[in-house]
């Protein structure tokens, strides 16, 4: 029963952050348009922006991951979600681009608490269970996007400032609800001492290089972010300008999107995974994940790019799978560390990849609306999201525990 109690108050702690983040998805990017002026030019500020959260994710996240292996989780999720509501404030009051930029590298080290939430789910869950209880923290992320976009779209057609203080608000209850409600989930006696030779974002990566297949699925992790950096970096940008979509349009998509992905993440992947296993399961969501992006560069209209979110949908197949699959391989009081490591990784694609689909989109809007050449950059995420199959083919999902 405290099992059962733990995992729903990490959960609803995780909803509303991420409910905080959604609303803003829809009036971010046309905010960074009118600050920069033109499309081209919002296309190359809003990669860098997303750039600077991922760089800054990259830095913090394997100190935030020790952190919570030395100080439990609690502290460290409240103090995020904390410093989270106060960033969302800044960003409600930015004037102008450098405001923007300065919020969102706030924001890098506020949203580093998502690897604690990981690691919290590895404290309370067993081995042969982990894929199931990522699927449901990606349900609740989903849950999240479903709300907040849809909610966000709404909120900015009355004021494009709007999402940013209710952003704030919602952070702010989940840091109120997780003071009197999440409980700790790491013993003392499984704490490791906090040392910057692991906490620094290149120490920890040694971590991903201690087993083989360990390192084959870092690369994995890395090639799943990259691509799917396509969507903060472009996503908005391109159906606003190929479809003509406006704020509401696009949040209601991913609010689609949204329960497309809890549905997959929330309720197939438990059963797919106990029939395929995770390895299997895996490769047949990046495979699936693929042919939605590719559809999606594709689609010469609304209706067909919003069809091809089903296939696409299969995508969240692969990280809770992929999650369960690394957590395996190091010992219980290397969770945290794991999760910062994983993260870095992801912040390694997030700095390289906003800033090569923002240049790649750049170069696109110039042309025809009915060019291929328009879906460029989700042709090219497609690309890579095969290039992770091939590369999680090799790993072979051999490999357990490590003792």
């Amino acid at each position: 029963m405290r099992r059962r109690a733990a995992i729903g108050f990490i959960l609803v702690t995780a909803l509303l952050d991420i409910l905080a983040m959604g609303l803003v998805i829809p009036v971010l990017p046309p905010l960074i348009e009118e600050f920069s002026g033109s499309a081209a030019r919002a296309g190359i500020w809003n990669g860098v922006l997303v750039a600077l959260w991922a760089l800054m994710q990259f830095v913090a996240s394997p100190i935030i991951g020790s952190l919570s292996d030395r100080y439990g989780r609690r502290p460290v999720i409240l103090l995020s979600v904390a410093g989270m509501a106060a960033d969302w404030v800044l960003m409600a009051l930015a004037p102008n681009l450098w405001w923007l930029a300065i919020g969102r590298m706030i924001g890098g080290v506020t949203s580093s608490s998502f690897t604690t939430v990981y690691a919290y789910m590895a404290d309370i869950t067993a081995p042969e269970e982990r894929a199931k209880a990522y699927g449901w923290v990606g349900a609740a992320f989903s849950a999240g996007f479903v709300l907040g976009p849809a909610l966000g779209g709404l909120l900015g057609a009355v004021s494009p400032r709007l999402p940013f203080w209710v952003a704030a608000g919602m952070s702010a209850l989940a840091f109120v609800y997780g003071w009197f409600i999440l409980p700790e989930s790491l013993p003392r006696e499984k704490r490791t001492d906090f040392a910057w030779r692991r906490a620094n974002p290149f120490g920890a990566l040694a971590l991903l290089r201690s087993h083989p297949e360990l390192s084959q699925l870092a690369v994995v992790n890395f090639l799943l972010y990259f691509a799917h950096h396509v969507f903060s970096a472009v996503f908005v940008l391109y159906a606003g300008h190929r479809y003509g979509w406006g704020a509401l349009q696009v949040g209601l998509l991913l609010a689609f999107v949204g329960v497309l992905d809890m549905v997959v993440q929330g309720l197939l992947v438990g059963p797919v995974a106990k029939r395929l296993g995770d390895w299997r399961t895996m490769l047949f969501g990046l495979s699936g994940g693929a042919v939605g992006v590719a559809c999606m560069g594709l689609a010469p209209n609304g209706w067909l790019f919003t069809l091809a979110m089903l296939p696409n949908a299969l995508w969240g197949l692969a990280m809770p799978t992929l999650q369960s699959l690394m957590t395996k391989r190091v010992s219980e009081t290397e969770q945290g560390q794991l999760q910062g490591a994983n993260n870095s990784v992801g912040a390694i694609a997030g700095v390289m990849s906003p800033l090569f689909f923002g240049w790649v989109y750049a170069l696109s809007v110039g042309q025809s609306a009915h060019g291929p050449i328009l879906g460029a950059s989700f042709l090219i995420a497609a690309g890579f999201l095969l290039a992770a199959v091939a590369v999680g083919a090799m790993s072979g999902g051999r490999g357990g525990i490590k003792a």
